[in-house]
């Protein structure tokens, strides 16, 4: 989230007037859905949509993963379709031998942590489609990042909440970080909050919060350590994803004090960019390690982390899609 979209400020106020026009086709759009002008696919198996009303990292991607694993724990067979951002814009599967450079860096990370069938691609509706032709035996869809793509038809739509940073200064494009209003919420199904923080949401509402405690090494993950093996050297800690300060809180949360180094969301390393830093080791999200590589020059560790759900919140996903009628 940009530092101008925390609070109103001079920036904010003077771009009013591209917000209001904003608001205004975002709601037109909305209503051409609504009454049928514009028209919603449906899909013969559900699709949950795990989206947020913000732009930025909120933690969509963790919990994507979460709900695909508990899913596939209960019986189901899930498939996942993303965007495949910064990827190459092609509509395709992802496959162990896909690449970041192809189907962008979240759809690769997804899919080391959950095997089951991914599609990427511009659309929701095409790549929904694709997905169950190919692979039959998948009975239910999790979109990530889908909540403002109304052309698919929806049957659970989770809202991820960034709980420390919440929704800035309440304004929507370009003068806040709000994709559509806050009262949006209201239609959603669920809330998940990233954060400990409790937030009054007009949603049955839960709280995650990221854990992880080992690192693994880049150049060979099946070697790890922990952050006490850290300490005793100089560390500098690099995040290019939508809210790095989270990751560097993990990080001290594990009693590390590195230095630190943010690069934009989505960032393409280069050899350059790891011989630029000083210090003798680099640790960094998992998301940032799949666009680096095995191939670097400096010692790398890595720190996966999962999503920890409080509630009955994946127990209630599942009985909605057990329940499930067409």
């Amino acid at each position: 989230m940009l530092r101008s979209w925390e609070r109103l400020n001079a920036l904010s106020l003077a771009l009013l007037p591209l917000t209001l026009i904003f608001l205004t086709l975002t709601a037109i759009r909305r209503l051409l859905f609504r009454v049928g002008i514009l028209t919603s696919t449906k899909i013969n198996v559900p699709v949950i949509v795990v989206g947020n009303v913000t732009v930025g990292g909120t933690g969509k991607t963790p919990i994507v993963i979460a709900v695909a694993k508990a899913l596939k724990g209960a019986g189901f067979t899930p498939g996942i379709i993303t965007r495949g951002y910064r990827g190459d814009g092609l509509s395709r599967e992802v496959t162990q031998n896909s690449t970041p450079d192809e189907v962008g860096d979240e759809a690769t990370l997804i899919f080391t942590n959950v095997h089951c069938p991914i599609w990427v691609g511009p659309s929701r509706v095409k790549s929904a489609q694709q997905l169950v032709a190919k692979h039959s035996e998948v009975n239910v869809i999790i979109s990530d990042d889908g909540l403002q793509h109304y052309a698919l038809k929806r049957d659970i739509e989770i809202v991820v909440v960034d709980g420390e940073r919440q929704f800035g200064n309440g304004l929507l494009l370009p003068s806040g970080p709000l994709r559509e209003t806050i009262a949006r919420i209201r239609t959603c199904d669920f809330a998940v909050v990233n954060g400990p923080q409790n937030l009054n949401l007009p949603v049955p509402t839960t709280s995650m919060k990221l854990i992880g405690d080992t690192f693994h090494k880049l150049s060979e993950p099946k070697i790890t350590c922990k952050a006490e093996d850290l300490l005793k050297h100089q560390v500098t800690a690099i995040a290019g994803i939508g809210n790095p300060e989270r990751f560097f809180k993990h990080l001290q949360s594990l009693g590390l004090r590195p230095n630190t180094k943010r690069f934009p969301d989505h960032h393409q390393y280069s050899f350059a960019d790891l011989d630029s830093i000083d210090s003798n080791i680099v640790i960094m999200t998992e998301k940032d390690a799949v666009k680096c590589g095995t191939n670097v020059r400096k010692e790398c560790w890595f720190l996966p982390v999962t999503a920890e759900i409080n509630g009955q919140f994946i127990q209630t996903i599942i009985e909605k899609i057990k329940n499930y009628r067409g």
